[in-house]
């Protein structure tokens, strides 16, 4: 899809990768193939000098705080770092995404309508509910997913993939959900190549935010469960002014060819978390393929990468990879889904090192991982977890 994409109307899982025999160092990608693949992405394309930065975290906290609101949503997904403080926002709190509802056995995934604050040093109880949405925002329905982001003028971006039941079977394409600073719908952007925005990244310059948003249900619940190779990852990009909903100024699919399927734990399993480097390249947890992907000039590109990017590294620690942020030195940090670790990965593809972020809940803590940020306020690497519906903390020395 070179040409720009038809613009969209406007108006729980655990996924768990597959156990893989542990190697230290980098992953399979070989010298040669970390070559060409350094010459594809250019000169900024380099293994990150310096310490690791999780070997500079050794303090963990775990709860920090609850994440269940009021109403008894489940299963937090997204989260992100407020900017700066803009009417119901305070800068520097995390914003807590759910996926699920309040229905027993954990709830059911795709059903989730609420976004939580929580102050940056934690909270105790209930958190403050920054929004709660209707279930008709949108025609097949409302299920928070981990595709979260802010614009430093105070509006939230939050993707949705409802479900009926809390399968599989009933997930709709959902699609991008916006809110005001102080939590209000202002807009809703779906249909065109939105389909079940799973998990999001953002960077802005000025007034304008750019958001990459992976997608997971192109002909994943019609072949089910077999694996399709139709996943993409979207690129919006908004004006956004005060006072004003957000203008789209332009939609292009800037890679396809992910493997996505459906799972009866996780829902679906497919290209999730995304971070954008210091050198524009955007990388992608390719879950189904135990991988970390790269989409060159990802700001900029107008024709799309096929097979959902270049492999920067694959196994190793990694364990179905989900969330993925950028660390304060510029490696990569991915949270694995089917175990309780966080994996740093150098941009050149070596996987330095790993922590155990929760081991607690759930044997081994597979499952409890998802989305994870690093906060530019204190360096500190904040995580959900959702087996505990909690937000727990690494602080760094």
């Amino acid at each position: 899809m070179g040409a720009d994409a038809s613009v969209p109307s406007s108006r729980h899982g655990r996924a768990g990768g597959p156990r893989r025999r542990r190697r230290l160092g980098v992953g399979s990608i070989s010298g040669l193939a970390a070559l060409l693949l350094a010459l594809m992405l250019g000169p900024a394309f380099a293994q990150a000098g310096g310490a690791p930065y999780l070997n500079t975290v050794p303090k963990k906290t775990l709860p920090l705080a609850s994440t269940v609101p009021g109403n008894g949503d489940q299963n937090p997904y997204g989260i992100v770092t407020v900017p700066r403080t803009v009417g119901s926002l305070r800068d520097g709190s995390l914003l807590v995404s759910n996926f699920n509802n309040n229905g027993p056995n954990g709830g059911e995934q795709g059903t989730g309508t609420t976004i939580v604050q929580i102050p940056r040093g934690g909270t105790t109880g209930s958190p403050s509910v920054f929004a709660q949405i209707s279930p008709n925002a949108l025609p097949g329905g409302v299920g928070l997913t981990t595709a979260l982001a802010v614009s430093t003028s105070g509006y939230v971006f939050v993707g949705d993939l409802p479900t009926a039941d809390g399968s599989s079977a009933t997930a709709k394409a959902g699609g991008i959900l916006v809110l005001n600073s102080h939590g209000e719908l202002v807009e809703t952007l779906s249909g065109g190549p939105l389909n079940g925005p799973w998990d999001m990244t953002s960077s802005q310059k000025g007034d304008v935010i750019t958001l990459y948003v992976t997608n997971v249900l192109n002909g994943t619940v019609e072949h089910s469960p077999n694996v399709v190779n139709r996943g993409t990852v979207l690129r919006m990009r908004f004006r956004t002014m005060p006072g004003m909903p957000p203008k789209l100024l332009e939609q292009r699919i800037i890679a396809q060819g992910c493997p996505e399927r459906t799972d009866p734990a996780a829902l679906v399993v497919g290209p999730t978390g995304v971070a954008l480097g210091n050198n524009g390249t955007l990388y992608v947890a390719d879950t189904v393929r135990n991988r970390i992907a790269a989409i060159p000039e990802a700001a900029v590109r107008r024709v799309p990468v096929n097979d959902c990017g270049m492999t920067v590294t694959d196994n190793g620690d990694l364990n179905g990879p989900l969330g993925l942020t950028l660390a304060p030195n510029g490696d990569l940090l991915a949270a694995n889904g089917g175990n309780g670790n966080i994996v740093e990965i150098t941009p050149a593809g070596a996987q330095v090192a790993k922590v155990t972020a929760d081991d607690a809940s759930v044997p081994g803590g597979g499952g409890v991982l998802f989305g994870l940020t690093v906060s530019p306020f204190n360096n500190h690497l904040y995580f959900v977890d959702d087996g505990m519906n909690t937000l727990g903390v690494y602080t760094p020395n």
